[in-house]
């Protein structure tokens, strides 16, 4: 039986090599795919089947050296990392809005470490990213951010170099809207729990008898926990808005 001959053109796979390079880069920082919970396995196959969709349609990005071609695998990746970056630093938003909650409510000495995060945070911070990482599967974001990571190739071919002002425009302006929308999102309750502090401040100086102190805290749990509910009315419009600002500071550094 004569063995079966497989060629296939070293360019197409070069180019499906790069740009799988660029999306699994993008995915290891890029929420919701970045998070442990989700195996590496399911990231690489994604990864492959986005480079096999998107690589026939890309400009060839072959070379003829290895240390050329080691080289551009480097920098897809390294471009892959910053995309994934701004788009993390985007719903970061959300998290900060928590941690500002719990820094504001009294809870933030309950701080626990997330195994699935690798990361440090109290309840209505957890409970924020949380629920924000499942409204990105539930509303679909998560195929705004795949589309977005798509449309890069076309503001940012393979074989062209990211601009640093560029980026560094791109985040600068996200880190603006980060610390914007966490206030937008947190800003009520915080106002609320000022005012509380302040009355408190007032009783005591009427009542010098009563401890401020003792009634400040269950008073600010009670409310944090009572108006910290209606923020989730708000999460569904606040993910669909940062995953389109997302998308758009990708395209931006990539422009």
């Amino acid at each position: 039986m004569d063995p079966v001959n497989i060629t296939l053109p070293l360019d197409a796979v070069q180019t499906a090599m790069l740009a799988g390079v660029r999306i699994v880069a993008f995915m290891t920082v890029a929420p919701p795919f970045s998070q442990k919970s989700i195996p590496g396995t399911v990231r690489w196959v994604i990864a492959l089947g986005l480079a096999l969709a998107v690589s026939p349609r890309l400009s060839s990005a072959g070379t003829d050296t290895t240390g050329a071609f080691v080289g551009s695998l480097l920098l897809q990746a390294v471009i892959g990392v910053l995309f994934g970056f701004l788009v993390m630093m985007a719903f970061s938003a959300i998290q900060s809005a928590g941690t500002l909650i719990d820094l504001f409510g009294g809870f933030q000495m309950a701080t626990a470490f997330d195994p699935m995060s690798m990361s440090s945070g109290a309840q209505f911070q957890r409970l924020y990213q949380w629920t924000a990482l499942v409204l990105l599967f539930v509303t679909d974001g998560y195929q705004i951010v795949l589309g977005g990571l798509v449309r890069t190739f076309d503001a940012l071919p393979l074989g062209a170099a990211l601009n640093p002002d560029l980026f560094l425009h791109s985040l600068t302006t996200g880190v603006g809207q980060m610390f914007v929308g966490a206030l937008q999102i947190a800003g009520p309750l915080l106002v609320v729990l000022f005012l509380a502090d302040v009355g408190l401040g007032l009783l005591t100086r009427v009542a010098p008898a009563l401890n401020a102190f003792a009634m400040g805290f269950p008073l600010k749990i009670l409310i944090s926990l009572s108006l910290g509910a209606f923020a989730f009315l708000a999460l569904p419009n606040v993910v669909r808005t940062l995953t389109g600002k997302s998308v758009s500071a990708m395209l931006g550094a990539g422009s």
